[in-house]
């Protein structure tokens, strides 16, 4: 986990009920930011979408080693045609 090398908080859970846990753990000490798997993600994805509205924290959807699955990308071009009224990207 090289994200502990830089002193980052590293939470690992495989299934929704620890993943939502996690993440209910962050948004509740304030985290800023949070960096999660697209494969994590995806398992909690309704969670998620309830934490846009949130002004923090600004959650990352990162791939894992596997790859990407294309949700990251997804999202960032979503914001950008909100933002810009056009897909640009």
């Amino acid at each position: 986990m090289p994200f502990k090398l830089f002193g980052f908080s590293v939470f690992y859970g495989v299934n929704e009920t620890v993943i939502s846990e996690s993440l209910d753990k962050m948004i509740e000490e304030g985290y800023g930011v949070i960096y999660i798997t697209e494969a994590c993600a995806k398992q909690v994805s309704q969670k998620l979408e309830k934490t846009r509205t949130l002004v923090t924290p600004a959650i990352v959807l990162i791939p894992d080693h596997d790859g990407s699955l294309g949700i990251g990308l997804s999202a960032v071009q979503k914001n950008v045609e909100k933002a810009v009224g056009q897909n640009i990207l």
